[in-house]
């Protein structure tokens, strides 16, 4: 790492008043873990962005128009972290948030242990799942 003057500064406005703290990058990915469980306490519920509601309407249509030769599937798991659910839709609290579903019977979901996405394909003959790993923002 290069020197601290470099990655850390603080910012003023032309009064000469404190604005801020400017970090690089490459300073941040080195503190970002010890720093944002501090911040999380100082202002809970700040950091997370707000939950958007699940895609139920287009889970539903696809159940209605389910024409494939098994019945509906509602059990979903995760190979990254061990989860796993017989009835997603019955959970409380979610083990999986529906994150869309499609008519050609596409259902993506997202781990609440993980945060990994599981990708839920439902073909004729056969269910495949496909995992991946959350990215942090």
């Amino acid at each position: 790492m290069s020197r601290l003057d470099d990655n850390l500064k603080f910012v003023f406005d032309a009064k000469g008043e404190c604005l801020g703290v400017w970090i690089s990058p490459e300073l941040w990915n080195r503190l970002d873990s010890d720093i944002m469980p501090l911040v999380e306490r100082i202002y809970p519920g700040c950091v997370e962005e707000p939950v958007k509601p699940e895609p139920i309407k287009e889970w539903e249509t696809l159940k209605q128009y389910w024409d494939f030769p098994y019945p509906i599937d509602t059990m979903v798991h995760c190979d990254l972290c061990g989860a796993s659910t017989e009835d997603w839709e019955a959970d409380e609290p979610r083990v999986f948030r529906l994150k869309s579903a499609n008519l050609g019977g596409l259902a993506t979901f997202e781990c609440q242990h993980c945060k990994a996405l599981v990708t839920k394909r439902h073909f004729k003959d056969k269910i495949t799942f496909e995992f991946k790993a959350a990215v942090k923002k």
